[in-house]
């Protein structure tokens, strides 16, 4: 498979599981407001809200079942803490609500697996990269 067909594929395999992943979010009782939302510091895969909490989620979508997900690397938790706030700057009726990270991990022939409150941008792992 070439280089630009495995993109293609990955980029499916992708939109697959942010469709998954925001079902999962929907049957949780969350209201998707965005999603793939870009900024100028890198894209957000889901926005979710749930009451008083918006749930800013990376999704990640593994080839099998058999695969193990990455945690997200410490500098896209500080591209995502970045496009969050100029997220919220965009939509001041959000501004209030209380920001939460997520992950959810996405599986062939599972259930995806939401992880809420999965990372802090105040980490001490992630203040060297501020």
């Amino acid at each position: 498979m070439s280089g630009a067909a495995a993109r293609r594929r990955a980029e499916r395999r992708g939109a697959w599981g942010e469709i998954a992943a925001a079902a999962l979010l929907m049957l949780k009782g969350y209201q998707i407001v965005a999603r793939r939302r870009r900024t100028g510091f890198g894209e957000i895969d889901l926005i979710a809200r749930r009451g008083g909490v918006l749930a800013f989620v990376e999704v990640k979508t593994l080839a099998s079942a058999a695969a193990r997900a990455d945690p997200v690397r410490p500098r896209q938790m500080a591209r995502t803490a970045r496009a969050a706030s100029v997220f919220r700057g965009q939509r001041p009726d959000l501004a209030r609500l209380d920001m939460r990270y997520d992950w959810v991990i996405v599986a062939p022939w599972r259930w995806p697996a939401h992880h809420a409150d999965a990372w802090r941008p105040d980490s001490p792992d992630l203040a060297h990269l501020n």
